[in-house]
């Protein structure tokens, strides 16, 4: 249980350092430029833990990057009114189609 409250941590630090870098406006910013290495810091430390955890690296890996970029699509649509169409729609569903795939193969969800 601890390797997925270490893996939703990644994510969030993750999530939040790269909104955070749309919002920093080229690290013009000092706020949000601050939350973009404290994210990212977070975010890796955590990745280091869930790997130290136990949990294969491709798994693991995976599910940060599909998490994250689901999530930050939709902060895009919602919070920057950037487009979201079919394409992407479907973009997505192809990025978690394929996490699924990888933790299958893994064996992780046995």
């Amino acid at each position: 249980m601890l390797v997925y409250l270490a893996l939703a941590v990644a994510i969030i630090g993750e999530v939040t350092a790269t909104v955070s870098l749309k919002l920093s406006e080229g690290f013009s910013k000092p706020i949000p430029s601050a939350v973009v290495v404290v994210g990212y810091v977070i975010a890796f430390g955590a990745l280091a833990k869930v790997l130290e955890l136990g949990m294969p690296i491709g798994v693991a890996y995976a599910i940060w990057c599909a998490f994250g970029i689901a999530a930050v699509a939709g902060i895009g649509v919602v919070l920057f009114k950037e487009p979201l169409n079919a394409t992407v729609v479907v973009g997505l569903v192809l990025v978690i189609a394929g996490v699924v795939a990888i933790e299958l193969g893994s064996g992780a969800s046995a």
